[in-house]
């Protein structure tokens, strides 16, 4: 059986997109890794044992394609409006918050967000 480990995203500055993890979803730095063509950061928090691999490749400047099959990297937080709040003071500019519902019973409410390279993020609240 396979361990599910980390989920890879390129991006065009490090520094920006560890800063906007942290802030936004409280990731920290658990390794780095410089070669001579890409370096490697790993963020994870002890709320889970994945992690999401940035990688940089060394000199470039054109923002990367996410192409028609990318979708999202989703998380839960315990208040999801408390969340959303926060995220709207860091300047963050989450998307509208959403309730799914049959009508009688709450599905799922959650907002999207896109962090500094275009990668959409969805913030659950926690069920």
């Amino acid at each position: 059986m396979a361990k599910f480990l980390h989920t890879m995203i390129r991006v065009l500055d490090l520094d920006r997109s560890i800063n906007f993890y942290q802030q936004a979803l409280g990731f920290e730095v658990t390794a780095k890794r410089v070669f001579d063509d890409f370096s490697l950061v790993y963020l994870g928090n002890a709320e889970s044992p994945v992690e999401l691999e940035l990688t940089l490749n060394h000199g470039r400047t054109d923002a990367y394609s996410h192409g028609t099959g990318y979708g999202h990297i989703a998380v839960c937080v315990e208040d999801v409006v408390a969340e959303h709040a926060r995220f709207k003071s860091l300047g963050f500019e989450p998307r509208d918050l959403v309730e799914l519902s049959d009508g009688k019973t709450m599905s799922a409410k959650f907002f999207f967000v896109t962090d500094p390279d275009g990668y959409e993020i969805e913030v659950l609240q926690a069920a």
